[in-house]
């Protein structure tokens, strides 16, 4: 009988173990095929923004598209174009943000950290 209840709890564990697995399996690949995605296309991503807003890079200004890892109020993954110095903007390879809520939900508080 304990052999038993020892193989049950053990298949449990086992079934709820490849479920959260899976879960984060799906999220890692998602991760990396946006990751992929931005990488491929973020040039014409970010000829496409520029036409849209009406932007036109030279010397002394650059735009580039990255991937931006959010966290804080729930995880997400997607492309953000950055602008600025030519120099400093080719030195971005993602960006992260933070997200939190401050004095209840009356304020929300976001920063964007450029990764290099």
């Amino acid at each position: 009988m304990k052999h038993q209840l020892r193989a049950f709890a053990l298949g449990v564990l086992l079934t709820l173990g490849g479920v959260a697995a899976y879960a984060q399996l799906a999220q890692i690949l998602k991760a990396g095929g946006v990751a992929a995605l931005v990488s491929r296309f973020g040039g014409d991503i970010d000829r496409s923004i520029n036409r849209l807003t009406n932007t036109k890079p030279d010397q002394n200004f650059a735009t580039k598209v990255v991937p931006i890892l959010s966290a804080g109020n729930g995880a997400y993954i997607g492309a953000v174009q950055v602008s600025g110095k030519p120099d400093l903007v080719k030195q971005v390879e993602a960006v992260a943000q933070l997200e939190a809520n401050f004095m209840g939900r009356e304020v929300r508080l976001r920063a964007l950290i450029p990764v290099s």
